[in-house]
């Protein structure tokens, strides 16, 4: 008995306790580090949004693209591109023929653009006025070509 009552009191005393003490983990919660889990939360909805925008505008574009691939589209651009070939080359045509019968200046309004050339004896003078009004002009010595 007495080992025992010995025993007691040398446990006794060896046990300490501490008040407990709750604490939330949640940031939101206890305030602590509250500014760090705010942005965290607005950078994940603003990547969200930014990856959804960026998937839309690429479906947009790829459809848009598909659209340009049509057989129909194709053949309107490939006629478009003889018919201002054919232009350009009757235009030329028309400034370099030197039959003597030929006339010598010309003008041709182009959706919009006016496109002039005059030859003297020696050069072609060419102006391009655009729509804004903006005028090119462009000399052509006619001493340096051969046809």
């Amino acid at each position: 008995m007495r080992y025992l009552l010995l025993l007691l009191t040398a446990l006794s005393t060896a046990i300490h306790s501490t008040p407990l003490e709750h604490e939330f983990k949640s940031p939101a919660f206890n305030g602590n580090g509250y500014s760090a889990h705010v942005l965290t939360i607005e950078n994940q909805e603003h990547s969200r949004k930014k990856a959804l925008s960026d998937k839309i505008e690429a479906r947009l574009k790829e459809v848009e693209r598909e659209a340009e691939k049509t057989n129909v589209k194709k053949f309107m651009s490939n006629l478009e591109s003889r018919i201002y070939a054919q232009i350009s080359q009757d235009v030329a045509t028309a400034m370099f023929n030197d039959d003597g019968t030929s006339p010598t200046s010309g003008t041709l309004n182009f959706e919009g653009n006016i496109i002039t050339w005059d030859k003297t004896s020696g050069d072609i003078v060419l102006g391009v006025t655009d729509i804004a009004g903006t005028t090119t002009s462009l000399t052509i010595p006619l001493g340096d070509f051969t046809f």
